[in-house]
């Protein structure tokens, strides 16, 4: 959605329409079935010992795989439907993807579950109150 409004408030100085929200929100649901369903796995949580950074790294790279395997296996599906075979439907889309687009939005994602991992790590070890308090002054129920 960020890179679809990026976009659209781009093209709107010169006066080009975008459309694609629906397109983008789609995305941005498949992409978080994606975290759910790698969270459901043991290895997900590697390094729940070691410094915060070990488990974010890791997580984050888990994710961004995960979305980089299932972004390429949904535009290769889109091919297989128009050519007869895998190597041939692959033959295409490494030919017609817009690759500049489809990096870019792997990047965005990396950044995000940087940050994503990043405030999960912290809520796990610090807790939910607490975070709570920190950012929005509220009192635990303890005070």
């Amino acid at each position: 959605m960020l890179i679809a409004t990026t976009q659209r408030l781009i093209l709107l100085e010169y006066h080009v329409p975008l459309t694609g929200y629906a397109v983008a929100f789609i995305g941005a649901l498949i992409v978080g079935k994606v975290v759910l369903i790698m969270d459901k796995f043991r290895f997900i949580n590697k390094f729940p010992e070691h410094p915060l950074i070990y488990n974010i790294v890791w997580k984050s790279t888990i994710y961004f795989s995960a979305t980089l395997i299932f972004r390429y296996v949904e535009h290769l599906i889109s091919f297989l439907r128009k050519h007869d075979n895998f190597i041939e439907a692959n033959r295409h889309l490494w030919d017609e993807i817009v690759w500049p687009h489809f990096w870019l939005i792997q990047m965005w994602l990396v950044v995000l579950f940087f940050f994503y991992c990043t405030i999960r790590e912290l809520i796990r070890v610090i807790g939910k109150e607490e975070i709570i308090r920190i950012f929005i002054g509220a009192r635990s129920q303890g005070n």
